[in-house]
């Protein structure tokens, strides 16, 4: 039985309390309603309606049905409001895995966006790397992942790209800090410092790759799994690393430098699994290939808090001012 339609016509005539009005307000005819009234009063077991007159009138059964219905027909439409949401991805949790080498006002802008966008969907954001996100992501113990191309998996769908050029970061008492930029082999002799291969085995071959093409071929590998690590190992004069400039230029003691031709071009695309994929998914992809897409501009991403007492200006002009 539909419930909920019968509950809706014996509402209707409860209101009109007179069959032929209701029919005419329901836009059926007389006979069907009756007849819906009836298996209504079989399937609950009472009567509703006293029909022992010319006019007829509510029993105390139909009398205590009415507020009863209205409050199951209201429950019944904020389910389905409810469910049509979670459908559309508007509502639940979306299981994102971000790099730990994210800066900080990326993942606030990424966050505010989203909250925009879905403000009742809770974003799980969960640090790891890309080869961590791809275990997860194969066992849907994540719903999207945003990694460092290139990967090996073609069973995954791979949304929009967000590229941004690497430069190199010195020690500030580096020659090659008074460059304007810096060429890979000029690098040759140092020790480079890498993220360990097994965080992203596709980037870390690639990097060594183009370096190598280029006339760089590092000294020693040295692994940081995290920026601030590295930035760490580069001012112990323990070699120099690749970062994107947002990142470096939070250490004034190190200098970044671009590099000729950008030949590095850190590249990270929203991955996801095509099998029951979660609504929300495309939608986030965008949003945080848009934020990220950012980090290569030289300005914070967010417009600062009315109030805030300081703004935030970086300098790309090559030469050190504290030489």
């Amino acid at each position: 039985m539909d419930l909920a339609r019968h509950l809706h016509y014996f509402l209707t005539v409860a209101g009109e309390l007179h069959f032929g009005r209701a029919a005419e307000t329901l836009g059926i005819a007389q006979p069907p309603l009756s007849q819906s009234i009836q298996r209504l009063e079989r399937e609950l077991g009472a009567q509703l309606f006293d029909r022992s007159r010319r006019s007829i009138s509510l029993t105390a059964a139909g009398e205590l049905l009415v507020e009863e219905a209205r409050a199951l027909l209201a429950a019944e439409q904020r389910l389905r409001t409810v469910l049509r949401k979670a459908a559309a991805g508007e509502l639940g949790m979306l299981r994102v895995g971000v790099l730990a080498e994210t800066p900080a006002p990326t993942l606030q802008a990424l966050l505010r966006l989203f909250a925009e966008q879905a403000p009742a969907l809770t974003l799980d954001l969960q640090e790891l790397t890309t080869a961590e996100q791809l275990r997860l992501l194969a066992t849907a113990e994540l719903d999207v992942g945003l990694v460092l191309q290139p990967i090996d998996a073609p069973e995954l769908v791979q949304g929009p790209t967000a590229a941004v050029p690497l430069g190199v970061v010195l020690p500030r008492t580096s020659p090659l800090a008074r460059l304007a930029e810096v060429d890979l082999s000029d690098l040759a002799g140092h020790d480079l410092i890498l993220p360990p291969r097994a965080t992203a085995p596709g980037w870390h071959d690639h990097v060594l790759e183009v370096c190598r093409t280029r006339g760089f071929e590092p000294a020693r590998i040295r692994h940081a799994r995290n920026p601030e690590f590295a930035l760490g190992l580069v001012l112990a004069g323990n070699g120099v690393t690749f970062l994107q400039e947002t990142l470096a230029r939070r250490e004034p003691r190190a200098a970044w430098r671009p590099l000729s031709d950008r030949p590095l071009v850190r590249r990270v695309v929203a991955v996801w699994s095509g099998a029951a994929a979660h609504p929300a998914v495309p939608r986030f992809a965008a949003a945080a290939t848009a934020v990220l897409a950012a980090d290569n501009l030289p300005t914070p991403l967010l417009t600062p808090d009315a109030g805030q007492p300081w703004s935030v200006v970086y300098s790309r002009n090559p030469v050190d001012p504290l030489r």
